[in-house]
């Protein structure tokens, strides 16, 4: 089931409401940890029932009137739920974590070799944000919700409007989690819709109908070349997504900056992050390129009818030798792809299209046709050089070197299921 975060702004009112209550809701999340440490067996349990124990053991009722471990805090039910859950779910990644580290310890062990790795630890200081249950918030209607918050003294029902992304129609709006921020309080909504059903990549090869979209992802001006393939290999449709000088240009100006400064700066203190509001920025603008690509790719997909993206396996890439702002921006280019890749992945599951990939080997060194290698050139057709954007084959067949790669990633995804 597709599922994504809404954020929205609140306006700016008693911030402090909103950090005392936070405070107080890690501090009960810390208290139901402790005795989920203490009797584990609790896990053994489904959440539901894991629940209902974690409150038999600790609220006060008249059919139970005397709990092992009294809660000290006079909270609403449903804000103690909610700290509840919020422990179960961390003593489960606690628990898992361990157990998974004393596995590695006993396997160490009987090969007579030393764990390098040390345990995991319960949380030290507890960071969560508050979460608000049905009954902590009502009248939400995308433009003001009401919100039940703690003041130090007492509980209190506040009116809050709100602005920044609707969630749109089709979508089921879950419990949403309380973000404070320097100067600003967000309310971060879960939300999740019913997926079309999806065949496997193996039964829709086998329709003469398909189409699927192949894409090649360069760090060159081009950043994405995108083709659409019927399953008799006849090309429907291309398109170029361009931009990639354009940003390695803006990033490698900041990164001749953070180079300037890191020459003027001296050695830092080993834990100590350098440049870290321009290091941001970067990253920003890389990750803002990268849903623009993965969005124009779908819409791509989408337009024709494709319900297959092929991607090539890119995880072997190393950055270039150099200066530090060459090397660096190299770095980030890779990483670049890789976010375009998993972008494009949870942006088509929405819509029911399968994301798959090939083996990227020689996809821009053999020609697509005939399989032989190309001569790669650039528009002068007496100058032969490698990386150049042209080709030519013994065979005849000429033109891009981009388009013949995705040529080839979409024929290896049919050939990957061939009978």
């Amino acid at each position: 089931m597709p599922t994504k975060t809404i954020k929205q702004t609140l306006e700016y009112r008693f911030p402090e409401w909103f950090i005392t209550t936070e405070k107080l809701f890690n501090e009960v999340t810390a208290f139901y940890f402790g005795i989920i440490k203490e009797r584990a067996q609790i896990l053994e349990l489904t959440n539901k029932k894991a629940l209902t124990e974690l409150e038999r053991l600790t609220h006060s009722t008249k059919d139970n009137p005397a709990p092992p471990f009294p809660l000290k805090w006079d909270i609403p039910a449903m804000f103690r739920r909610a700290c509840i859950n919020t422990a179960i779910g961390a003593a489960r990644s606690f628990f898992s974590k361990l157990k998974k580290w004393k596995d590695a310890k006993a396997k160490a062990e009987a090969k007579e070799k030393k764990l390098k790795y040390r345990p995991p630890v319960p949380p030290r200081e507890w960071q969560r944000n508050t979460l608000f249950y049905a009954g902590q918030y009502k009248g939400y209607t995308g433009k003001s919700i009401m919100l039940k918050l703690f003041d130090g003294n007492t509980w209190r029902w506040v009116k809050y409007h709100l602005t920044g992304r609707r969630v749109q129609d089709g979508w089921k709006i879950g419990c949403p989690h309380a973000v404070i921020k320097k100067n600003r309080l967000e309310l971060h909504f879960p939300v999740e819709k019913e997926k079309p059903v999806v065949k496997a990549v193996a039964e829709q090869v086998k329709e003469p109908s398909l189409k699927i979209c192949a894409v090649g992802l360069n760090i060159s001006n081009r950043l994405a070349v995108c083709g659409i393939f019927k399953s008799d290999g006849t090309q429907v449709a291309t398109r170029f997504i361009r931009g990639g000088d354009s940003l390695s240009g803006r990033r490698k100006r900041l990164l001749g900056i953070i180079a300037t400064k890191l020459s003027l700066t001296g050695s830092l203190n080993k834990d100590e992050q350098d440049n870290k509001a321009l290091r941001n920025r970067i990253h920003n603008i890389d990750d803002n390129e990268a849903h623009r690509v993965s969005r124009r790719i779908l819409d791509f997909a989408l337009e024709h009818g494709a319900t297959i993206i092929v991607f090539e396996y890119l995880n072997n890439f190393k950055p270039e030798q150099g200066k530090f702002s060459r090397r660096a921006s190299s770095k980030r280019s890779y990483w670049l792809l890789g976010r375009i890749f998993h972008y494009t992945k949870y942006k088509a599951w929405e819509y029911g299209i399968i994301i798959s990939r090939v083996n990227p080997r020689n996809t821009s060194r053999l020609c697509a046709d005939c399989g032989a290698e190309i001569a790669r050139h650039s528009d002068n057709k007496e100058y032969y050089r490698s990386g150049a954007p042209l080709f030519t084959c013994k065979c005849g067949k000429k033109g891009s070197v981009a388009l013949n790669a995705v040529r080839n990633i979409g024929k290896r995804l049919f050939l990957r299921y061939a009978v």
